[in-house]
């Protein structure tokens, strides 16, 4: 039987990962079936571990590609951001792009518990986080202040966005979300 080709190979990698991101969206990882999983993805349950050597390493991949995504979201909202609004752009789109779709149960629930602290720490600061910090440093903060104000604003906005999650489908509740945020963002701003 010959070999899949490279290309082949990273596509079949690809279209398990986009899988697995639904599967564990919308069973959470402790139900995740990797049977279930591979069947959707038209492959077999060695596939999945030839591509991925674990459940929790093919979670791992999919945690870290949607804090990319988020990550993403905030570089796009503040592409064309004034300096002074940048911070405010990239942490709404932050908010918004954590609480759509797979990203709030795979990187704020099960996240931290499947990850465990550190590594989902980890990638939270090599994705959203440094956004946040490099906002904060455009915004003005005190060199001295920096690392606190980027730990507390981005612990902030992960319970914001946890409270949003539980309230997925109320326009008031979002509203509500970015009001406070704004209120937040304002405290920060008139501090640093």
């Amino acid at each position: 039987m010959p070999r899949a080709s490279a290309a082949d190979a990273a596509e079949t990698a690809h279209r398990i990962l986009d899988v697995a991101t639904a599967h564990f969206a919308e069973y959470g990882y402790a139900a995740a079936s990797v049977d279930e999983l591979a069947r959707a993805a038209g492959v077999t349950r060695g596939a999945v571990y030839h591509h991925y050597t674990s459940k929790p390493q093919l979670f791992a991949a999919v945690a870290a590609a949607q804090q990319h995504t988020v990550a993403e979201a905030i570089v796009q909202a503040t592409a064309t951001s004034a300096s002074d609004a940048a911070l405010r752009d990239g942490s709404h789109a932050f908010l918004d792009a954590i609480t759509q779709g797979a990203a709030s149960r795979i990187l704020l629930v099960d996240g931290p518990a499947v990850l465990g602290w550190q590594e989902w720490r980890k990638l939270d600061a090599e994705g959203p986080e440094q956004e946040l910090r490099a906002g904060l440093r455009e915004a003005g903060a005190a060199p001295a202040l920096l690392d606190a104000l980027t730990a507390a604003l981005s612990g902030a906005m992960n319970e914001l966005a946890l409270w949003l999650a539980a309230h997925p489908d109320d326009a008031d509740a979002r509203q509500q979300a970015h009001a406070a945020l704004d209120g937040v963002l304002h405290a920060v701003s008139s501090r640093s």
